[in-house]
């Protein structure tokens, strides 16, 4: 069965290739060499960066492939180390910026960030913020709501260098992975206040599902991504959201080309494509898993 359209819309550049970091933590070389497999595969139009930390990329420059890439930046402790974190990769893009094409940027914030602390990363980032190219800054989910607040303000005054939320959603062990309702009030807060955000770790399968290695229940990638959706084109609250992260049935999605169904709730795959401008990516340090089960389930042309 072809790939039906909204499927498609939902996941179009959808996961950021994570190759370098946990579980699968492989060598640049071997990363960039399945990057390069993957972008000219049949699959590409479910691709979407190369996160890429800011300290490699004189390792990762190839004169004869511009590479598109989502720069990470450091974890600091302090907002004396996120400034630090900031100019370490504004350095570098300044030196390798030909050879890349910057299409995000990750920064994790500091405990004590406040606004003034969010605005560097404008401040110091300065032209390589706008178009397609967005901050992503990522906060504890206790941060979370303040964290959003400060963005949507940011936002309002400066819309053509827009920032968003980075929401971690897993790990390698049990305690990383955040409860359905603590996913579903950050949803909540991103489309309330029309932020953009991305996903990252845990989120190598479609649906939720108990995964043993890890002891607990992981967050389904199709669940997070359409209850990110759905929350804002139906207005969704926290309950309603969490309902859909939960769902462990893969037949409660139903997919066709006119759009997204679950339980008595659709959203048409105009409409995906659309919220998807906000609801941006996820990053994954498999490639490979997220397809296989999607053709598993039915979801995706075998090639």
């Amino acid at each position: 069965m072809p790939t039906p359209a909204s499927v498609r819309a939902l996941l179009r550049g959808a996961i950021d290739y994570a190759g370098l970091f946990p579980p699968a933590s492989l060598k640049l070389a071997t990363a960039l060499a399945n990057y390069r497999t993957y972008t000219a595969g049949e699959d590409a139009w479910m691709l979407g960066a190369f996160v890429l930390p800011a300290a490699r990329f004189p390792d990762a420059v190839n004169p004869a492939q511009r590479l598109a890439i989502s720069v990470l930046g450091g974890k600091p402790s302090n907002r004396a180390d996120f400034a630090d974190s900031l100019c370490v990769m504004a350095s570098a893009i300044e030196q390798h910026s030909a050879h890349f094409e910057l299409r995000q940027f990750e920064l994790a914030l500091p405990p004590d960030f406040d606004d003034e602390v969010i605005e560097l990363a404008p401040s110091l980032l300065g032209a390589h913020l706008g178009g397609s190219a967005i901050a992503f800054l990522e906060a504890v989910p206790a941060g979370a709501p303040r964290a959003i607040k400060a963005i949507a303000r940011h936002n309002q005054q400066e819309p053509k260098r827009l920032l968003g939320f980075k929401l971690r959603t897993g790990g390698v062990s049990a305690d990383a992975f955040p409860s359905c309702e603590t996913v579903a009030a950050v949803l909540v807060a991103a489309a309330r206040a029309d932020v953009p955000i991305k996903f990252t770790a845990g989120l190598h399968h479609p649906v939720r599902h108990f995964h043993a290695e890890v002891e607990t229940k992981m967050h389904g990638f199709l669940n997070v991504l359409a209850a990110a959706v759905f929350a804002r084109e139906l207005g969704w609250d926290v309950a309603q959201t969490a309902a859909m992260l939960a769902e462990e049935d893969p037949a409660s999605f139903r997919f066709d080309n006119a759009g997204l169904n679950w339980r008595a709730a659709s959203v048409s795959t105009a409409s995906i494509a659309s919220h998807r401008t906000r609801v941006v990516s996820l990053g994954s340090c498999s490639f490979d898993e997220p397809r296989g089960d999607l053709r598993a389930l039915g979801l995706m042309e075998n090639t």
